[in-house]
């Protein structure tokens, strides 16, 4: 059976004391025997002392980032070998706030241009590092009202795993995030989530068999709320979540694992 995973991504949010008391909450509000996998993603900088916070704990440590290089002259950079220092167990790449080269005026967000090549790359690194990647895919309201869906992750997830084995694809995440949803407060029904989730376990079944397949986790992200969570995690591809702005509080990030394990408890 696959364990859920609920992962914040923290993006360019909080600080040291915060993110450390925000651990510090989440510890304290687990319920002891965990069915869920909980995860944290915050900053660059922070993750030597969110690391230090999560110690002991089931609380898993991830990055939002790397380079696909262990060394070299990359300025501002940082390598899968590095984050497995920092005490990394997952990795977040190819989110839509890297793959797209036009975002909201206000933030400068999505302006990296990150391609599939790139991405895939990034993927291929983190594996080789032992690092579990989460590769986001998803497309945009344009492409949705176009009926492209499908064919948008279909082409993210052939340009994302090239080259990948079954088993390492089993042992990755894949996270259904789609740009329309992200920071929106607009959220995906359930049943457009379970057809985009079908759609992606089926895909990885017929490249790299039904085995992967089943065991590939299948996170949803995009506007992930406590008020929404149970019903979305109930969808039986639903394997978790990738949780932006509410994971930056804990009771509400909270809320979010509680609804998880009575999803699929």
């Amino acid at each position: 059976m696959r364990r859920p995973l609920i992962a914040g991504n923290w993006k360019m949010n909080l600080d040291r004391a915060a993110g450390q008391a925000l651990v510090a909450a989440l510890k304290s509000g687990l319920p002891a025997d965990q069915p869920v996998e909980v995860a944290v993603c915050p900053p660059f900088p922070y993750l030597f002392p969110i690391a230090e916070a999560t110690a002991g704990s089931p609380i898993r440590l991830g990055a939002q980032n790397l380079w696909p290089e262990e060394k070299g002259a990359f300025t501002g950079e940082v390598s899968p070998g590095m984050l497995r220092d920092a005490g990394c167990t997952y990795v977040i790449l190819g989110h839509s706030e890297r793959r797209h080269t036009i975002g909201p005026a206000r933030s400068g967000g999505g302006v990296h241009g990150e391609d599939d090549a790139l991405i895939n790359r990034k993927v291929r690194a983190a594996v080789a590092a032992g690092l579990v990647p989460i590769l986001c895919i998803g497309e945009t309201l344009a492409e949705r009202d176009a009926g492209q869906t499908e064919a948008i992750l279909t082409r993210q997830l052939e340009g994302g795993l090239t080259v990948l084995n079954a088993q390492q694809v089993a042992s990755m995440v894949i996270a259904y995030e789609p740009v329309w949803a992200i920071g929106t407060g607009r959220n995906a029904t359930p049943q457009q989530a379970a057809d985009a989730h079908s759609h992606i376990r089926h895909h990885i079944a017929s490249r790299f068999g039904a085995p992967a397949a089943q065991a590939v986790r299948i996170q949803y992200g995009g506007s992930v709320k406590s008020s929404n969570a149970k019903e979305l995690m109930a969808i039986p591809d639903v394997d978790g979540a990738l949780v932006g702005g509410a994971s930056l509080v804990a009771d509400d990030f909270l809320g979010i694992i509680t609804g998880c394990i009575q999803a699929k408890g």
